[in-house]
């Protein structure tokens, strides 16, 4: 969505005050771009899966055979991701099948870290106006409504991410406004989801109480000295149906690249200790598709099979590659979840 840019010493309601730049800076005319790439339905490709794991793994033979998941040895974590990797991680020979007990079986995210601890801030050092110890609090905010965002279980069951919403600067025009209308009326261009990971609790729950994590966060100075913040992390959700009793799982995919700034407040209209957003990105691996109601619908084999889908194929857990810049957005299919 675009916004006029408003000129050098004014206000919202375009009065002049004492400012001696613009009242608020729009990174090339948008107060935040947004952007919703794939919403991948993989009904189908979940089913496939299932039947060459049956196929090839008669008995469960993969979990009697150690180096595997379910096997005899325990898959060693990943270290810190510090700049994107060279390629997807490796297809398993003999992929898994996601249980109760062991819900990240069969995909990459095994080795990925818990919830909030695969968010590691780099080391903070000064920036611009900003002294190191400002930069770090920056930094840790920056996790604190990434985390509230995506791993909060109020937030995942669909409940108000109070704590995110707090984080984002007010004098930010239309942004903090946007989010909270469109939390309370979710359509189609009005998604949660861009910014939010929510489940409708009357269809799925957690299974279990990890979320995988993986990703990085880095920093530079910006345009006119603001503070500059790029975080790209992948989350991991195992879910289940919320029927008692229901047993299979599956896992939702979520993507999200967002771009925070910090502008200095006697240039430029903003609150000391807010954020602003001036992007934010994602893709969803296994949710349905063309369903605008602020919560993700993972499939489940034994469900009816999603839509046909003519989009690309994607891996979701490749992060050797940038989102792009798709505003359409379309649906796909996963290779694997």
């Amino acid at each position: 969505m675009k916004r006029k840019s408003r000129g050098a010493g004014e206000q919202a309601d375009a009065t002049e005050n004492w400012y001696t730049g613009p009242a608020w800076r729009d990174r090339d005319g948008r107060a935040a771009r947004r952007r919703k790439r794939i919403r991948i339905g993989v009904a189908v490709v979940i089913v496939a899966a299932g039947v060459v794991t049956f196929a090839v793994n008669p008995g469960d033979i993969r979990s009697k055979l150690p180096g595997l998941a379910g096997g005899d040895a325990v898959a060693k974590p990943l270290p810190a991701e510090t700049a994107a990797p060279g390629s997807a991680p490796a297809d398993e020979a003999f992929p898994a099948t996601p249980t109760l007990k062991e819900p990240f079986a069969g995909s990459p995210a095994l080795r990925y870290a818990d919830g909030a601890a695969g968010i590691v801030p780099p080391e903070a050092k000064a920036v611009g106006r900003l002294s190191k110890d400002e930069v770090a609090a920056v930094l840790r905010q920056a996790k604190e409504l990434l985390v509230d965002a995506n791993l909060n279980p109020r937030t995942l069951r669909g409940e108000r991410p109070a704590a995110a919403l707090d984080l984002v600067d007010p004098l930010q025009p239309g942004t903090r406004q946007d989010l909270e209308a469109w939390l309370a009326k979710p359509g189609r261009d009005r998604d949660p989801l861009q910014l939010f990971t929510r489940f409708d609790p009357r269809e799925v729950r957690p299974a279990g109480d990890i979320v995988k994590t993986r990703g990085r966060m880095t920093f530079k100075e910006g345009r006119d000295g603001a503070l500059a913040v790029h975080a790209d992390y992948t989350f991991v959700y195992p879910v289940v149906r919320a029927a008692q009793g229901a047993s299979e799982v599956t896992r939702t995919v979520v993507r999200r690249v967002v771009d925070f700034e910090v502008n200095d407040p006697e240039r430029f209209q903003a609150t000391p200790g807010k954020l602003a957003l001036t992007r934010y990105d994602s893709d969803f691996a296994n949710s349905a598709c063309e369903v605008y109601d602020g919560f993700l619908h993972p499939q489940f084999q034994d469900g009816r099979p999603g839509p046909v889908t003519s989009g690309p194929q994607v891996d979701p857990y490749d992060r050797s590659k940038e989102l792009s810049e798709d505003e359409t957005g379309h649906c796909g299919t996963v290779s694997r979840i």
